[in-house]
């Protein structure tokens, strides 16, 4: 019973990055994270930029709303995040922004399993799939720590 009282005034991104943070231990394994979600971000937002860049601005404020509900503040630091992303993909060449999306994502998601085998442990995402938006915010989370940020 006090376990379950404990558990339930806890918040929902506490415990989603708790438990995220079970497969991601190794202190290879998360400095592999740290370098390859950003690019996993950055890359899936250039695929769906070159389908329309609208899209792109459509799939940044649909996580953004997650983000806010979870954590105002995590919210904040991917707007920004995103707003560079966004800017970066304004500035490259429009016609190569796929290709250049598809290396840096197959290269990251290699990154990431290479990270999960020294773990040991499976990629959270394949027991729940809201992990692949959890990523991003335990990347930041490193940051605000650093920067002393509550979240």
């Amino acid at each position: 019973m006090e376990q379950t009282q404990t558990h339930a005034k806890r918040r929902q991104v506490d415990i989603l990055l708790d438990k995220y943070a079970e497969s991601h231990l190794h202190p290879t394994n998360e400095i592999i994270h740290c370098v390859c979600v950003p690019a996993i971000v950055f890359s899936f937002l250039g695929l769906i930029w070159a389908g329309h860049p609208l899209a792109a601005y459509a799939a940044v404020m649909t996580s953004l709303i997650y983000y806010f509900f979870l954590s105002p503040r995590f919210a904040l630091g991917m707007l920004l995040m995103s707003a560079l992303i966004l800017a970066v993909l304004q500035y490259l060449p429009q016609g190569r922004i796929w290709q250049i999306s598809l290396v840096v994502f197959v290269v990251a998601w290699i990154g990431q399993f290479i990270g999960h085998k020294i773990e040991g442990k499976k990629p959270s995402f394949f027991d729940d799939i809201r992990f692949l938006l959890i990523g991003p915010l335990f990347v930041l989370g490193f940051l605000y720590r650093r920067i002393g940020v509550s979240y």
